[in-house]
């Protein structure tokens, strides 16, 4: 019977490695007196990879985030038609032509990627009727479904 165990490398800032051995039982003393055990061959270790640590902050999201970043801020018309059902003073609006302001890019959190299907959240202000101020509500959208409005 063959017993496993584990030895962890100190961690790094993404992933270490955890070699798992397969060490050989204590032999039967009848099998001591046959010799000394041979080494196992190489297809018994395995080696895995484990993430240690969850703050990983590599270069592709760094220039992810600056890529984003001066989108942010910026005014844009919504070119794809879309609906949104969550705004309670006027539900079933068309967004489509709309202008609003990009207010956070939210495809990177805490310094990691996230799978964030529309990573850029849009605030836009609704004139309803009976309503003394506008009404205030985000969507997000994907960057294929808006264009840039202004020069900047």
């Amino acid at each position: 019977m063959a017993t496993a165990t584990a030895s962890v490398a100190p961690p790094s800032t993404s992933t270490s490695s955890v070699l798992l051995r397969r060490l050989p039982s204590p032999a039967p003393a009848f099998a001591r007196r046959l010799g000394p055990a041979l080494p196992l061959p190489r297809r018994a270790r395995i080696l895995l990879q484990v993430a240690l640590t969850s703050e990983v902050f590599s270069d592709d999201v760094a220039a992810e985030e600056a890529a984003a970043a001066p989108k942010i801020g910026r005014r844009v018309r919504v070119t794809a038609p879309l609906r949104v059902y969550h705004v309670v003073k006027a539900p079933d609006l068309d967004i489509q032509g709309m202008e609003g302001v990009v207010k956070q890019y939210v495809g990177v959190w805490k310094g990691k990627r996230i799978t964030a299907n529309l990573p850029f959240k849009v605030e836009f202000h609704l004139d309803v009727e009976g309503q003394p101020k506008p009404v205030r509500f985000f969507v997000h959208l994907r960057e294929d479904e808006f264009e840039f409005v202004g020069d900047e």
